[in-house]
């Protein structure tokens, strides 16, 4: 099995190798005698080990079984597992319905969560896109992908989100780096729109806004753009990707990073500040 391409799922999944492995020690028994326990051959057993198995919930149960673990331990490490196989969902397998679809799946999730903690470093996060920004950047994604027609369609679903701003329910703290202010997405008028709409909503009391200066001195490094939503699971986008977080101590680690990135962010008046001066320079 390849190594998977977030580094945060395959930890994960070198970790719960590792706990077999630990399963297996505390057992006494060799690599192969677990193999031969579990009807398997020994290369398995190997990959296994080392995280290179794709693991089935019989495998975990005969692993657990021939080591004499407990089935609440079996129960445990099978959770972990598909956990892992519901994290990692590849982005052609959720285009195959349209970009359309792609933003209405969101939507009831969305509306769950009642906090937000999202970090940008690239674009403006969709909450808070125009419709031309979105169509713009849509479009693109659409010819990249090879996904046919909709990003029009798309735009308007995505732009229908922002009434969460407005519904007294949802809290937002972002943060973006000042990158964003000057990627020019679509153009400069349509730049010159986005970066107008984002001066009104940093107003709104459900939005905390935070820029991070390009003459920042840096505590925190730029990572990858990430949404936390209800301290319960982080959401992170890739070229290849969505990815879905949910274990407690990468949870921690992604409230730290935001609290981090938050602290050398500026905030209200030198915020709008960057985004005037962004606009000025169009």
């Amino acid at each position: 099995m390849p190594t998977h391409p977030s580094s945060s799922i395959q930890q994960a999944r070198e970790a719960l190798a590792a706990r077999l492995r630990e399963i297996r020690l505390d057992s006494g028994q060799s690599a192969r005698e677990v193999a031969a326990a579990c009807g398997w051959h020994e290369s398995k057993c190997s990959r296994v080990q080392s995280g290179k198995q794709a693991l089935t919930d019989s495998d975990i149960k005969a692993w657990c079984a021939a080591c004499g673990a407990d089935e609440q331990t079996a129960a445990e490490l099978i959770t972990a597992s598909r956990q892992l196989d519901s994290a990692y969902v590849e982005w052609q397998r959720m285009q195959r319905g349209g970009l359309k679809r792609l933003q209405e799946a969101v939507l009831p999730l969305w509306e769950r969560t009642e906090a937000f903690l999202i970090y940008e470093p690239g674009v403006v996060p969709g909450f808070f896109q125009t419709h031309g920004y979105a169509c713009a950047l849509l479009d693109r994604i659409a010819e990249f992908f090879s996904i046919p027609g909709g990003s029009e369609e798309a735009a308007i679903a995505r732009v229908e989100r922002q009434r969460l701003l407005y519904s007294g329910v949802h809290r937002f703290a972002v943060v973006i780096e000042e990158a964003v202010l000057r990627t020019r997405i679509g153009g400069p008028d349509i730049m010159a729109g986005q970066l107008g709409h984002l001066l009104d909503v940093m107003a709104l009391p459900s939005v905390s806004f935070g820029i991070i200066p390009f003459s920042a001195d840096r505590a925190m490094w730029p990572v990858e753009g990430f949404w936390l939503l209800d301290n319960e699971q982080v959401v992170i986008e890739t070229v290849s990707a969505k990815i879905t977080i949910e274990q407690a101590g990468e949870l921690d680690l992604y409230r730290r990073t935001f609290a981090e990135l938050s602290s050398i962010a500026v905030h209200g008046a030198a915020a709008r500040a960057l985004v005037t001066a962004a606009i000025t320079a169009l």
